[in-house]
């Protein structure tokens, strides 16, 4: 008889299959077939994203587009409801499977916002795993959600304390995740809803190590996070981190820049695949890096008009449009800007880069942690700005920048200027981070070694899908 199959269902944004697809090289190790499906959104391409699937060598196989929602209230709500209209091509396929008899089914491992397929798994008798690219804290949070919003009907903002969710450190409410915000609003109830779904599942894969988030891995592990309700097992098999897309067969710019500059030196500034600027806010950094005095690694994405899933789309920078007159030539001997992509793993692992000012999405944090580099977090949408909170209080691998959330995000030079002088300087704020940092480095390793903690989960997990 075959391998079991195990079908993977991640959301078409690059992100997420990227995480599904080093779930599913994963699995594939340990022996299961692993085919991914991909949908596909109207105005959405996902080629370069099946590309990164098809040099894996999983198999894939393409979901048929289905009418966009035209009532979806912001990205989360949009997401989720379009992968729930894919549920009856996703019901034929199962059957199809369960009738070919070719291979066991062992189970399907769907997206976090992909819950809609719990219904078509439970009815066909399959069992249906979430996979949770975000960190243990963000899962804490959603599973909670139900419980916060029985004990706190007002909106958060009108809060005084802080909010408090077991196994997180205290979370300012202006802190919470982007959806969280506004209570009346189609995210918030779609995020209310996907906590409470949650715990129908037969598990939740989540993409952290144990010692990154100790406490709130235990507090999920004993059930604190929904109470009277069943809590599933969690496996936490990080950290998982994809390989580089870029050219292969030549040194980017960027690195060949960084192989002359002294270790441990340069700030690296990226924001992931949907950070982006207005002009002023571009002009206030380049105001508080040239004022910092320090060497800087600064990748410049800009706004667009056009509008994806409620947020601006990003794009590559004219550089000579945005940054103020004469910056690159008074910069040119500590600084280099650079308008598009960069290979963000090569590069935090470079040993000339001392900082990262991310916008702390889960997967830069990773990555960052991977190779002891210490952040400054500059949080931008969806639940980053819980993670600054998390990263600084709980983890302590980063500082946090002044923020003005009602202001898109704002931060003023003055801010960046002192916050790149402490990550990158010898302050006591500054070594403790570094230190953090470079234990997490190691603890990271550690995990997947013998005897490590996400090592034990992941073959928890294979036991798990071959028990059916």
């Amino acid at each position: 008889m075959a391998p079991a199959r195990v079908l993977l269902l991640p959301i078409p944004a690059p992100g997420h299959i990227k995480s599904m697809v080093e779930l599913g090289k994963l699995l594939h190790r340990y022996h299961f077939s692993v085919t991914v499906l991909i949908a596909s959104i109207p105005d959405l391409p996902v080629d370069h994203c099946i590309a990164t699937v098809a040099a894996s060598g999983l198999d894939f196989r393409h979901l048929q587009p289905v009418d966009p929602p035209k009532d979806a209230d912001g990205a989360e709500d949009f997401i989720s409801a379009y992968m729930g209209e894919q549920r009856h091509q996703i019901k034929s396929l199962l059957r199809d499977l369960l009738r070919s008899g070719d291979a066991p089914l062992a189970g399907i491992i769907v997206d976090l916002f992909a819950t809609g397929t719990i219904d078509v798994a439970a009815e066909l008798g399959v069992p249906c795993y979430v996979n949770f690219i975000c960190n243990a804290a963000f899962l804490a949070h959603m599973l909670y959600l139900p419980t916060l919003e029985e004990k706190f009907p007002v909106e958060f903002e009108e809060m005084e304390e802080e909010v408090r969710v077991p196994g997180v450190c205290p979370i300012p409410p202006i802190s919470l995740p982007s959806p969280f915000m506004k209570k009346k609003s189609g995210r918030y109830t779609c995020l209310l809803n996907l906590g409470r779904r949650y715990s129908e599942v037969k598990g939740i894969v989540i993409n952290t190590f144990t010692d990154v988030e100790p406490a709130t891995l235990r507090a999920l592990e004993e059930g604190l996070c929904t109470p009277g309700r069943r809590t599933p097992p969690v496996y936490s098999v990080g950290p998982l981190i994809s390989p580089e897309e870029g050219e292969k067969d030549r040194q980017h710019e960027c690195v060949a820049w960084l192989d002359g500059q002294p270790a441990r030196s340069v700030v690296f500034l990226c924001f992931g695949t949907g950070g982006c600027f207005s002009a002023e806010q571009v002009r206030e950094i380049a105001a508080g890096l040239e004022r910092s005095g320090r060497r800087f690694l600064w990748v410049v994405r800009v706004a667009t008009e056009e509008v994806i899933f409620g947020t601006l789309r990003p794009a590559d920078a004219k550089l000579e449009d945005v940054l103020p007159e004469g910056f690159l030539e008074r910069t040119k001997t500590r600084g280099m800007v650079w308008p598009s992509w960069v290979p963000q793993v090569e590069i935090l692992a470079h040993r000339a880069v001392g900082g990262f000012v991310t916008h702390c999405g889960w997967n830069s944090i990773l990555e960052s942690l991977r190779y002891g580099v210490p952040m400054l977090g500059w949080p931008l949408y969806s639940e980053q700005h819980l993670n600054a909170v998390v990263m600084a209080e709980e983890m302590g691998v980063a500082l946090q920048l002044k923020v003005e959330r009602a202001k898109r995000n704002f931060v003023k030079a003055e801010d960046l200027e002192r916050g790149v002088k402490t990550l990158i300087g010898e302050s006591e704020e500054g070594r403790r981070v570094r230190a953090k940092a470079e234990e997490m480095m190691a603890a990271a390793k550690k995990a997947w070694e013998q005897g490590g903690s996400s090592l034990a989960n992941m073959e928890a997990l294979v036991k798990d899908l071959r028990a059916k």
